[in-house]
């Protein structure tokens, strides 16, 4: 039971401490996306990115984890990435570790990668390469030759998924505006791909250098979604390798369906947990309920490294306060899973999309 998933049966119904972390590890990144919202937001000026020891103190501060999702920058920049990942592995018994990466930098996220396995042996860990589109479409976004290095690096890492029973590889996709005529040629050339068992489709969000990118077609978006949930549900797509993989996938076709729900209506369709069930913390310190960077909660580095003493302040308060009443609503998968997950009212459609699977 100490990495098991069902240790947060009780989060359920007593909603008082984060048990997913994403942790903005750097800015600094080997590519310059066009739809990139974190490194377009500012950054906080003199503030130097979280040390190895200062982050073990802000790991000791927290309890267990379901889930500790890395973000960047490129993460694999990091030195340092193994060496953090074992002290939240050690400490917070995360059930679930994800490390999203561009992909272009083979050599370093093969052994990085590798090295976290041969340590981290009771928590799934998932990488997840970007590749959005077809060779000409992807580079045209990601930078030329951006493409082959990412499938070399797909090549590399796929030898280990044989080696290591808690491997997961992925492709992860943004929607957007420059790619949403491509996406059937997408979907179908990921499907190909070898040791891959998942493909994600992430709608673009957020503040982004080129905001044309966001006038999508949510029609478009629409049928892409649709597409993927046919292709989980006549078996031509896979489940990850994981216990609790079908209810996975169940509930990636439920949060889809209510994200487009939300991009439609403008407005927050289903209770949102930020704050309470999620927390994100940037390279800096500074700690906020979700992605959005609207309203931050406060800066661990002023609270002594204590996220508890953090959460429990004044300010953190009245912006949770906020987000229960409705007053922001955003489209960011990673958020919708514990929104789902974790709210009963939602099991009968979970149930639902679970039978057809």
């Amino acid at each position: 039971m100490t990495y098991s998933t069902l240790r947060h049966l009780g989060s359920v119904i007593y909603k008082r401490k984060p048990i997913q972390l994403t942790f903005f590890l750097t800015r600094k990144c080997n590519s310059q996306c066009p739809f990139c919202f974190y490194l377009s937001s500012s950054p906080v000026q003199g503030s130097a990115e979280l040390s190895l020891g200062e982050i073990e103190k802000i790991s000791r501060s927290m309890g267990k984890l379901l889930w500790l999702a890395f973000s960047g920058g490129e993460i694999f920049l990091r030195d340092d990435l193994a060496d953090i990942t074992r002290l939240f592995y050690d400490r917070n018994k995360p059930s679930i570790i994800l490390f999203p990466t561009n992909g272009l930098l083979t050599n370093v996220i093969y052994e990085k990668i590798e090295t976290i396995l041969r340590y981290c042996r009771k928590s799934t860990i998932a990488v997840k390469l970007s590749i959005d589109g077809t060779e000409s479409v992807h580079d045209s976004l990601r930078g030329k030759g951006s493409f082959r290095r990412t499938l070399q690096t797909h090549s590399r890492l796929g030898t280990l998924l044989g080696r290591y029973g808690n491997f997961e590889l992925g492709i992860n996709t943004v929607f957007c505006s420059a790619n949403q005529d491509n996406m059937a040629d997408i979907i179908e050339f990921v499907s190909k791909m070898d040791n891959i068992n998942t493909h994600t489709v992430s709608l673009i969000r957020g503040d982004v250098p080129d905001s044309t990118l966001k006038d999508i077609d949510i029609t478009k978006y629409h049928g892409t979604i649709k597409l993927l949930e046919a292709n989980l549900k006549n078996g031509k797509s896979g489940f990850y390798r994981f216990k609790g993989a079908r209810l996975k996938a169940a509930q990636d076709i439920l949060q889809r369906n209510l994200i487009h729900e939300t991009a439609i209506q403008k407005k927050q369709v289903i209770p949102c947990f930020a704050g309470k069930l999620n927390m994100v913390l940037t390279e800096s310190g500074d700690v906020y309920p979700c992605e959005s960077f609207s309203e931050k909660l406060g800066n661990v580095r002023d609270s002594g490294y204590n996220v508890a003493k953090l959460l429990n302040s004044g300010n953190a308060k009245k912006v949770i306060r906020s987000i229960n009443k409705k007053r922001c609503f955003c489209t960011h998968e990673c958020y919708y899973i514990t929104n789902i997950l974790f709210n009963p009212k939602r099991y009968p459609m979970l149930i639902k999309e679970y039978l057809q699977l």
